[in-house]
């Protein structure tokens, strides 16, 4: 005779295995290159940090997927063709955008913004002296600024932008590190 208790438990315990394996792929994205990031360790309102070969780039999470981000894009400049400005920003339109001094405060998705990296959360918050702000403002900060916004590599980068939502400051270690002594 089986114990009932036993098959109880087992039931359970199946059930469960079946919820936290349907959970755990409903919240992660895969990048056309087969990168995969788990949504469900990003809080809407954290800061997120993607290395590149010569710099970091920096993003707030918005929450469905869903990135805020300071871009460097010249197409903003000649177009107001929200279809074509909405498509990944390539290297070219970036570097335009750098010497043009121009850029946009973007959403993007989180395989977008990653654009094939890995993604950091909130390492900055050991860095900077002022506490992080609620997570519901860190997140209405960026979305208040979505739009076109003039850019600087030292006064108003990706940085700059996540660090004033974030804390409440403006400022950018990756150029204070770079241009000390300059």
């Amino acid at each position: 005779m089986k114990n009932p208790m036993l098959e109880l438990l087992s039931f359970l315990l199946d059930k469960m295995f079946i919820f936290l394996n349907f959970k755990s792929t409903c919240a992660s994205v895969t990048d056309k290159n087969g990168n995969r990031y788990e949504l469900s360790l990003f809080e809407r309102g954290d800061l997120l940090e993607v290395p590149r070969t010569l710099f970091v780039h920096f993003g707030i999470y918005l929450g469905d997927n869903k990135v805020a981000h300071l871009i460097p894009d010249i197409l903003t400049a000649f177009s107001a063709d929200k279809s074509r400005i909405k498509k990944v920003v390539s290297n070219k339109r970036l570097i335009m955008g750098v010497l043009a001094k121009v850029a946009s405060i973007r959403v993007d998705t989180v395989q977008d913004f990653a654009y094939g990296g890995s993604i950091i959360l909130n390492h900055m918050d050991r860095n900077i002296r002022n506490p992080p702000l609620p997570l519901e403002e860190v997140a209405q900060r960026a979305e208040k600024l979505v739009g076109s916004t003039s850019y600087s590599l030292l006064w108003n980068n990706c940085e700059h932008f996540v660090t004033y939502c974030r804390y409440g400051i403006p400022v950018s270690f990756q150029t204070d590190k770079s241009f000390v002594g300059i």
